[in-house]
């Protein structure tokens, strides 16, 4: 009988990309678990493991917290890409990917303000922030490019434009992720409001409202006395390499 060829290993680099991937994904539920201030001992413990074998696959603090980084934007991005990928009105998937967005971060509050906020290494996750609002910006862009040409109107600071109201949208979600002082369908309602009723300044008269688009609240909710307020992320940095 013919013999059986001999197992394959596995590859060595890629056994390294697995190992680091478990760690990347164990540092994530150390900042869920102890909050974006998680020091790298916090980190791998929950791994299993001692900082030194954690620093044998990552180069330092900024390394590991880049990897938790790009892992989070992926998954924020695939919680966003069926808005972003939307065949709707202009209208309703601006709607869409607002709420998308704030439902993400409100599904994971410590990990956005890990990658985010972290004084730490504010430079680790700074590139990862700007992909995924370079994302939802050319997305807006090319909305409001649209509309502005269908009008005959120059359409030459449609980048810029929506740069800006995705800066906007980012603030306001981090505001309401500390003071939780409206839903976030209201929330998603006024700024969708905000952006729409903008684009009436820009094309010149207010664009026809969407029959199944978000109706924006008359007057904004009042706040319940016991609404509950978010800790702010400490200051001071978590462990250092």
């Amino acid at each position: 009988m013919p013999q059986k060829d001999p197992p394959v290993k596995r590859n060595t680099r890629d056994r390294r990309a697995e190992r680091r991937a478990e760690m990347v994904e164990a540092a994530m539920a150390a900042v869920r678990e102890h909050g974006a201030a998680v020091s790298v001992a916090e980190m791998a413990a929950s791994a299993g493991i001692t900082k030194p074998v954690l620093y044998r696959y990552f180069e330092d603090r900024a390394d590991l917290q880049r990897a938790v980084g790009l892992r989070a934007a992926e998954w924020l991005m695939e919680r966003m890409a069926p808005a972003l990928a939307a065949d709707t009105g202009p209208q309703n998937q601006i709607a869409a990917v607002i709420d998308a967005f704030l439902a993400g971060i409100e599904e994971e509050p410590e990990l956005w303000r890990f990658v985010v906020h972290n004084p730490a290494e504010r430079q680790a996750g700074t590139e990862i922030v700007e992909d995924v609002r370079e994302q939802i910006a050319r997305l807006l862009a090319q909305l409001i490019g649209a509309r502005l040409r269908a009008v005959g109107r120059d359409s030459g600071a449609a980048e810029a434009w929506a740069h800006g109201l995705v800066g906007m949208v980012q603030s306001a979600g981090d505001w309401w992720l500390e003071r939780r002082t409206m839903s976030r369908a209201d929330l998603t309602r006024y700024l969708t409001a905000l952006i729409w009723d903008g684009a009436a300044g820009i094309l010149g008269d207010a664009p026809a409202e969407e029959p199944d688009a978000p109706a924006a609240p008359t007057a904004p909710p009042t706040a319940p006395t016991t609404a509950p307020v978010l800790h702010m992320v400490p200051k001071e940095a978590g462990d250092g390499a």
